[in-house]
């Protein structure tokens, strides 16, 4: 499977330009993620840090979770991977872990965060809380904060895979 980016068009509308910059960031962590096994998928980055592509995955699977369903929707489903005990479990793979697992859970909750977020119009406040402040979001810095996690995350991603078998790009 060959992941396609496609930027929004430069003249996109603001909630076209935002969700078609987070549709993009998405598409590259997956196509990051393309062609490896899931033990390279595994793969930290560089002893003793924890971090690896399907890490990333499952971490990103987690922030789309708390966004777009408990802070903006107030829905709480709970954790997919972390724990009162292991707040980093997104983190944590194990040699059980796969990557079939990790990709399928990103792919539901980017749906469902899809689904909430073409609920709300940009400047409607979330109804649900996050755990850094009490204060409502609107959508708009929603999307924003996504973009700038996956952009960050994606950076990550392009440091991981080099080393995994000196894949570079965009």
């Amino acid at each position: 499977m060959t992941t396609e980016r496609h930027e929004p068009d430069q003249t996109a509308g603001e909630r076209a330009m935002l969700e078609g910059w987070l549709d993009y960031h998405r598409q590259t962590l997956a196509a990051k993620c393309e062609g490896l096994t899931d033990e390279q998928l595994r793969t930290a980055s560089v002893p003793p840090s924890e971090l690896s592509l399907m890490g990333l995955v499952r971490h990103m699977a987690e922030v789309e979770r708390a966004w777009f369903r408990k802070v903006l929707t107030g829905d709480d489903p709970g954790p997919i991977y972390y724990t009162e005990e292991d707040h980093d479990g997104d983190f944590h793979v194990t040699g059980t872990d796969t990557w079939q697992q990790a990709y399928a859970t990103w792919q539901t909750e980017i749906g469902i965060a899809r689904r909430h977020a073409a609920g709300f119009a940009l400047d409607d406040l979330s109804q649900g809380k996050s755990r850094f402040t009490d204060r409502p979001f609107n959508l708009r810095w929603i999307y924003t904060h996504m973009i700038e996690e996956y952009a960050r995350h994606n950076g990550h991603a392009d440091l991981i895979r080099e080393r995994i078998d000196g894949a570079t790009g965009d």
